[in-house]
């Protein structure tokens, strides 16, 4: 698994942890670190800060262009997938919008349900498409 793969699963999985425990993911993933004697790759801490700090846009976004789903609603492997794609489609000019779908995609191909992909896929791919229109 690439480097950053990796670091998106781990992020991923942070994200998870701080929303089910209403935490700060920052303070998580230091916990995480501290406690775990964790090396994690810069770029855990660059998505896990990038979905915080833009976390109020991208839920909105996310709401608006799910047809028929609340993020309430949502699985919360999916939700977490699709802010970490959302992110990286709008907000990290290194990575290519079709990485960041495809990342996001495969990320819930591996933890979530059968229907995941294609509810992602199909999210992300209208925020790719909006993307020139949203900034």
């Amino acid at each position: 698994m690439a480097k950053r793969s990796k670091a998106r699963q781990r992020a991923l999985e942070i994200l998870f942890e701080a929303e089910q425990r209403s935490m700060d993911p920052q303070l998580v993933l230091n916990t995480r670190v501290e406690k775990a004697e964790l090396i994690v790759n810069d770029y855990v801490r660059t998505l896990i800060q990038g979905v915080a700090e833009h976390r109020d846009e991208i839920d909105e976004l996310l709401a608006t262009y799910a047809r028929g789903w609340t993020l309430e609603r949502m699985p919360p492997v999916d939700l977490m997938a699709l802010r970490i794609g959302a992110w990286e489609l709008l907000h990290n000019e290194e990575i290519p919008d079709s990485v960041a779908v495809s990342e996001a995609v495969t990320l819930v191909r591996k933890l979530s349900t059968d229907e995941s992909p294609g509810f992602v896929n199909g999210v992300l791919g209208r925020l790719q498409k909006l993307k020139p229109t949203l900034g």
